[in-house]
């Protein structure tokens, strides 16, 4: 029976929510682990982490955080909280203080997904409703896919433009998991984020930018992992 003693709080990304965590929730909670879903607005990073900060601070005791792409910034910031006891990056970005989320974007040739990305005109971006399989869950079943491309929330693009604080990374024990066929952030990208935060376990999946859909088993295994290395 593994120990338990700690709230596992699952950060989405962008163009999503809470419920692209689906089958983890299923997965832990089936377990008997605490977890909960934030619902971040994706309207700023600062206020994204106070979201989360939020939400942190209605649990008792020790906190593992879990951030799925955009969500790895969020939860880098969000994670200097005193409850937060360890972090996973799943297929997610993991700046470090003054780095911004386009800059890390340009060091390599735009991903595929990245041409399906438009602008409306409050500045939010979209994923193209038609291209949203092929470029952020190419490997997922269509009926879901579907689902994820028709409600899917769009994030501001001044998130993009944000610098970084200094990251909880650097001082928390931390897990990385890699999309090796990522259209939406270039797996290189995630592997050399993941080696420079030293963390103590990378993964590689087989998987498209939704690991989370798609690889559930895999991913909940990497977090009980983590929740009870810090239990």
């Amino acid at each position: 029976m593994e120990n338990k003693n700690v709230t596992i709080i699952l950060v989405h990304g962008a163009w999503g929510d809470g419920s692209h965590w689906r089958h983890v929730i299923e997965n832990l909670h089936s377990e008997g682990y605490t977890v909960r879903s934030v619902q971040n607005p994706l309207t700023s990073m600062e206020e994204d982490i106070q979201k989360t900060k939020d939400l942190i601070d209605l649990q008792e005791g020790k906190v593992l955080l879990v951030g799925h792409s955009y969500g790895g910034a969020v939860i880098s910031g969000a994670g200097n909280h005193d409850k937060v006891a360890g972090l996973v990056y799943i297929a997610a970005f993991a700046p470090d203080k003054g780095e911004s989320l386009g800059g890390i974007f340009g060091r390599r040739e735009q991903p595929a997904g990245g041409a399906n990305i438009v602008p409306d005109s409050k500045g939010f971006l979209w994923i193209k409703y038609d291209k949203f399989h092929e470029s952020f869950a190419q490997d997922l079943n269509p009926e879901d896919s579907v689902v994820m491309s028709l409600s899917q929330k769009p994030i501001h693009g001044s998130i993009f433009a944000t610098e970084a604080g200094e990251p909880a990374w650097k001082t928390k024990p931390s897990w990385y998991q890699v999309s090796d066929n990522d259209r939406m952030i270039p797996p290189a990208t995630e592997k050399e984020m993941a080696e420079r935060m030293n963390p103590r376990k990378i993964i590689h999946l087989d998987a498209s930018h939704a690991s989370l859909a798609t690889h559930p088993k895999e991913i909940t295994e990497l977090i009980k992992e983590a929740a009870a290395a810090v239990s």
